[in-house]
């Protein structure tokens, strides 16, 4: 597939929790506020589209920007290597971060 473009990430993250796993740091779950916030369990961090690019920004990492594939409710993040991580939309906040 594609990359999504900018306003596709938009249109399907903002609002909603994506729960995956990346190959560096492994499992996650995340809810991507309206406003940039980012709220995990027990952190937060900064999100905000970019170049067709999802940015992330977490207190003690430098910002890391992603391409999106987008199939339905799965994504794909894309980093300069190929991809590096995979999740799944869930409406909202389900996990009420």
């Amino acid at each position: 597939a594609a990359p999504a473009t900018g306003a596709q990430i938009l249109a399907a993250i903002t609002g909603n929790t994506v729960q995956g796993s990346m190959d560096g740091s492994g499992a996650y779950t995340e809810f991507y506020q309206a406003d940039g916030i980012i709220k995990g369990s027990g952190y937060t961090g900064s999100w905000l589209v970019a170049q067709n690019k999802m940015c992330f920004a977490y207190e003690a990492t430098p910002t890391t920007c992603y391409a999106v594939e987008l199939n339905g409710t799965e994504v794909t993040w894309i980093g300069d290597g190929g991809a590096e991580g995979k999740g799944t939309i869930l409406r909202g906040n389900p996990n009420k971060f």
